[in-house]
């Protein structure tokens, strides 16, 4: 007889206390993060972990420059001015990411045209992104999405045929390679994210940015402190007080520049540890009617920032939507110590600041530029169905090993055997 289901009253099948938290800190980050602590003159910290990051992560990316700063946004804004965006302009965007992708854009006074994801991979369809291509487009920003590589072969052909700029988004990505080649090396520039929960993580915020175009590169710089050319630890000597430009103030701290560079150290090694962790699971998951795993074209190597499943009723014979089953079947995983959840809702068109093209509060960029681009959900049904159908399993990281995974993979056989209570179970008293 089958175990009774946690949702039922059962004992659930993940022990407590199994989970270990991401990122795993180590004493050689309490120990990096103690050094800049202890230094007789700690705001010369700031240029030592700065420039130290700047040369560690554009060695491991094979680049010519690499500017850290305070947030995965802020690294795309720099790479957004950095390849000569202007007010007006138009950048292409896949419709599902995170919707900093096109604030960036925004920020810059540009104006972001979004395109439906590729339903293998999840990231930007190329064969949907010349459709979209006017005399006002600029640029193209793919994303890497969930650690998954974007296919960058055709997108770099439609770039080359329409003069236009690539500009990736890596902040999901860090490691994970496209043709052995690493993501972020493709485009004119590149934008990665260091937030905590990132597979280079600072444990709390930040961002990095890289190119090998020199121009772009000083471009970036100008943006990443108020406009002004600032040599850092020589500020007081040879500082201006001359805005060049209009700038933010994106500067990273350097005690999480500290964290990223030891946590750099480990980053290969920590992402075979994520990568088998997730391959044992697609292993044993696909064994289970109903489920759909990640799908890996040969030319893509991915690092699983997140592990997404599926859920298809029609395999099973259910004539319900995707997403009832996938509610359902999400909250008796949970009930068992699954830790799944959803990430965006909506594709990001469909959120409010497009649909009522709120921007600074006056229609701009929009208005003030004359746009005529319109945001219809209708439009990205592949980006909707996406959302509808799939959600994630969260802790894949290591230490997290596959004595959990295994116990993922158990409740997933329990709940997936036991569809008729699952589906028969209400939340609600």
């Amino acid at each position: 007889m089958a175990a009774k289901l946690a949702i039922s009253g059962g004992k659930k099948t993940v022990p407590d206390g199994l989970i270990q938290p991401w990122p795993e800190v180590t004493q050689d980050d309490r120990d990096a993060i103690a050094e800049v602590i202890a230094s007789e003159r700690i705001t010369e910290q700031q240029r030592i972990q700065s420039e130290g990051l700047a040369k560690e992560w554009a060695e491991y990316m094979g680049v010519a420059y690499c500017i850290p700063v305070n947030s995965g946004t802020a690294a795309l804004h720099l790479c957004v001015a950095g390849v000569g965006i202007e007010p007006g302009d138009e950048v292409i965007v896949p419709a599902f990411t995170f919707w900093a992708t096109a604030a960036a854009v925004l920020h810059h006074n540009a104006i972001p045209v979004f395109v439906d994801i590729d339903p293998v991979t999840y990231c930007i369809d190329p064969n949907e992104i010349e459709a979209k291509i006017t005399e006002r487009t600029r640029a193209i920003l793919p994303v890497h999405i969930h650690g998954m590589p974007a296919d960058m072969d055709p997108i770099l052909a439609i770039a080359k045929k329409h003069n236009l700029k690539i500009i990736e988004d890596v902040a999901q990505a860090h490691g994970a390679r496209y043709k052995g080649k690493p993501c972020g090396a493709f485009g004119d520039a590149a934008g990665y994210s260091t937030q905590a929960s990132k597979t280079l993580s600072s444990g709390c915020q930040g961002g990095l940015f890289t190119t090998d175009d020199e121009q772009i590169y000083k471009r970036a710089a100008l943006l990443q402190y108020f406009g002004e050319i600032v040599v850092p630890g020589r500020e007081r000597e040879e500082q201006e007080y001359n805005a060049y430009g209009l700038g933010w103030m994106y500067r990273g701290d350097m005690f999480s520049q500290a964290f990223i560079r030891s946590q750099l150290k480990r980053l290969d090694v920590n992402n075979a540890k994520r990568i088998k962790n997730c391959q044992y699971l697609t292993d044993h998951l696909d064994e289970i009617d109903g489920i759909e795993t990640p799908v890996t074209p040969k030319e893509c190597e991915p690092v699983y920032y997140n592990y997404v499943v599926g859920f298809d009723p029609e395999a099973l014979g259910l004539d319900i939507p995707a997403r009832t089953l996938r509610e359902k079947v999400q909250a008796a995983l949970r009930a068992e110590g699954v830790p799944t959840g959803q990430w965006q809702r909506l594709p990001v068109p469909s959120q409010e600041i497009f649909q009522n093209r709120i921007g600074y509060g006056t229609g701009c960029p929009w208005r003030c530029n004359q746009s005529t681009v319109e945001y219809k959900t209708e439009d990205y049904p592949k980006a909707v169905e996406f959302m509808d159908s799939h959600c994630y399993i969260f802790d894949v990281n290591p230490p997290n090993d596959l004595e959990l995974m295994s116990y993922y993979v158990e409740a997933f056989h329990k709940v997936m055997g036991q569809l008729d209570a699952v589906l028969e179970h209400s939340e609600t008293p």
